[in-house]
């Protein structure tokens, strides 16, 4: 009244009645301004490292607080923990449902809904508060499925009205230095854009709540008929990986060794000459029924009578083939690739390495976000390669030389806009490395991640292939040869002879033979012929490398013509970012084992895999899914698409519980549950 009494006093004129109306208006106008919400920006982080890395580029100064940053500005930063949310449980839905009974399978939920992580609830409680306050949202989760759906399911459990929904902007970053945060700051895109990746990572969790929750009650509650009264585990991805691991356990244990023959002439030019070069025998059409499905000759007599004609014969050149070959240099890493990578060169399992990048991306911010499932760069990324190269260059690590050496001129395939999503391949940032101490397994994986990002600025590497067909005695023998002309990018991985052997031998290359100058038709001379014996090998166990690789892999193991097609190009058990969480959660749950870098299955794993039904077991179906999930996130499938099916399937799978063997399962008894302890008082000693 007071601030409405010194307007009224401004206005002393003749016409009061026309300067009561103007205060009035200017009374109302200030009054409006002061209760409309005041503009609020408010960025929502996934995890309280990237907000405080968005917020050190945006104005100062700060109020920090446990839960958010506000901003000079009056903007906010705030941030997840990870999920704040989780698929609700069963009980959730109807409290009957909380007892295990084969009669209330399947549970499928006809309204989905979220629950609050106990842990979690406080900063959901803030996040509440700051987005009804927020004139403006931007979402910053990290940059692949799962991170746009965190963000985005705390926003529908706010929610939050369809206009301010519409009006979600999208942070991506994959770089949490001050500068690559400034350059993404200024390019922020729709959120709308990325909702593919949020439905793709919806569908992805629920398949696992409704995959998981049903088939573990079945099966766990079909067991206990048998008397193996512990859980039954049981995953949409984690088991058929299991299955992989049984199933090749089982091939070496029934594997029975045959032998097979080669025969391998020695090639003299004259016949007083020594021996030039070598040539291997290639077994005609009439000799395939001594023959393996590989083409191994298994009659010694076959190869015996080979070797046995061709000693001290003449021989000639039937037909030269010469060819420049090029190989480009490999794509960066994606996570999978270099937890290989690692797993190989390092027995870094992949839960390890992960660990590694996150200290790498969060604490040193030396490398870009690590959970990607790409291999490819956006074009723009090229403006900050020659600083990136410097920064390397400069370093006293051993990437500097090979820094040093590298030309940014050259643009690999690797730069490919088409490629990209909404990450990209994880490489080196621009902060340098000096005075970070890093530990042995930190430098390791850095630079390995620095070496697949140089070689792209190196040129490619060529070499000259030999084949070199002779005649010898009607019989056709084969000698190869390869020739390097230039190494370009291969001076980055200097090989032991021992590797150098093995990649050679897959070529069908001799690494120690070079050819003389020959021509076709020459005659040369067979000095004499050679028997060798060998002997089939089974397959070999799964280390953390090759679990990793049929995981990403898996068309390989799949059966299934039609199913090999379709995941021809979109391949894949779980992806990049869950694979090592699935692999550690079999060890967890003592199906999986390790004996030395061998990974095996346990009594207990075996015995699963046994007692289900082969559906559950096989990656056919779930690797299908997996494309279907990854069609999802690039538009090319719906939500629908992938649910109905896998519902269906999920019925069928509990009504087939029922009639599933479990005979084979060890006897577990019940554990009882833990009741709280009875302190009871002790009597009082008697005085002596």
């Amino acid at each position: 009244m007071r601030f409405y009494s010194l307007i009224l006093n401004m206005y002393k004129h003749k016409n009061k009645a026309v300067h009561k109306d103007s205060a009035h208006s200017i009374i109302k106008a200030i009054t409006t301004y002061y209760s409309a919400p005041m503009p609020l920006k408010l960025y929502i982080a996934e995890k309280p490292s990237l907000g405080r890395a968005i917020a050190a580029a945006l104005p100062k100064p700060q109020k920090n607080y446990k839960t958010h940053i506000e901003l000079a500005n009056g903007d906010v930063v705030s941030w997840c923990i990870g999920h704040i949310l989780a698929q609700a449980d069963p009980e959730d839905y109807d409290a009957e449902l909380k007892k295990w009974r084969m009669e209330s399978l399947p549970i499928v939920p006809e309204q989905w809904q979220l629950k609050p992580i106990a842990r979690t609830r406080a900063q959901l409680t803030v996040l509440r508060k700051l987005v009804k306050q927020a004139t403006e949202i931007i979402h910053a989760g990290d940059p692949d499925r799962e991170g746009q759906l965190l963000v985005d399911e705390v926003i529908d459990y706010f929610k939050v009205s369809k206009t301010k929904k519409a009006n979600i902007k999208r942070l991506l970053i994959s770089d949490l230095n001050l500068p690559a945060v400034k350059r993404a700051l200024a390019s922020l895109k729709p959120n709308s854009d990325f909702m593919p990746l949020s439905i793709s990572a919806l569908a992805r969790s629920r398949a696992d709540w409704l995959y998981g929750i049903n088939l573990t009650r079945a099966y766990t509650l079909q067991g206990q008929k048998t008397g193996y009264h512990s859980v039954l585990s049981v995953g949409r991805v984690q088991t058929p990986l299991l299955g992989l691991v049984v199933r090749r356990e089982q091939e070496i244990s029934q594997f029975v060794s045959k032998p097979f023959f080669q025969v391998q002439a020695h090639i003299a030019l004259t016949s007083n000459d020594t021996i030039a070069f070598t040539a291997k025998w290639q077994p005609s059409e009439s000799c395939q029924p001594y023959c393996d499905e590989e083409g191994r000759v298994l009659v010694k007599a076959l190869a015996q009578n080979v070797v046995n004609r061709i000693d001290n014969q003449p021989a000639t050149i039937s037909n030269i083939e010469s060819n420049e070959k090029q190989q480009a240099a490999p794509l960066p890493f994606n996570l999978s690739q270099l937890q290989i990578s690692a797993a190989k060169q390092f027995s870094m399992n992949a839960k390890l390495v992960l660990d590694v990048c996150q200290t790498l991306y969060e604490r040193h911010k030396l490398i870009t976000y690590p959970r990607s499932d790409c291999r490819y760069l956006p074009k723009e990324q090229l403006k900050q390669a020659k600083g990136i190269i410097n920064t390397l260059a400069q370093s006293s690590l051993p990437c500097n030389k090979p820094a040093q050496g590298a030309n940014t001129t050259l643009v690999s395939k690797a730069w490919n806009d088409k490629k990209i999503t909404a990450h990209h391949a994880i490489i080196p940032t621009e902060k340098s490395p000096e005075n970070i101490n890093l530990n042995t397994f930190e430098k390791n994986i850095y630079l390995l991640i620095v070496r697949q990002y140089l070689v792209q600025f190196y040129p490619t590497y060529i070499y000259q292939q030999t084949k070199v067909h002779l005649l010898i005695v009607g019989g056709h023998f084969l000698s190869q040869a390869k020739m390097e002309k230039q190494l370009g990018w291969q001076v980055l991985f200097p090989k032991s002879k021992k590797s150098q052997t093995s990649d050679n031998s897959k070529q069908g290359d001799d690494p120690e033979q070079t050819l003389p100058p020959l021509t076709k038709g020459q005659s040369v001379h067979c000095q004499q012929g050679e028997l060798i014996e060998k002997h089939t090998s089974p397959p070999q166990s799964f280390t953390d490398a090759t679990l990793l690789g049929a995981m990403t892999g898996i068309s390989r193991y799949v059966s299934d013509a039609a199913i090999k097609k379709v995941l021809k190009e979109t391949d894949g058990l779980g992806t990049d970012a869950t694979r090592a969480g699935i692999i550690d959660l079999l060890f967890k749950r003592d199906f999986l084992k390790r004996q030395g870098k061998v990974i095996t299955a346990t009594e207990v794993g075996v015995a699963l895999i046994n007692a289900l039904p082969e559906m559950a077991t096989l990656p056919d179906m779930t690797a299908q899914w997996e494309a279907t999930l990854t069609a999802i996130s690039e538009k090319n499938a719906s939500y629908l698409h992938f649910m109905q099916p896998l519902t269906n399937i999920v019925t069928e799978m509990v009504h087939g519980a029922s009639q599933q063997s479990f005979s084979g399962l060890p006897k577990v008894a019940f554990k009882p549950k833990r009741g709280k302890k009875i302190f009871q008082k002790r009597p009082a000693k008697k005085a002596s």
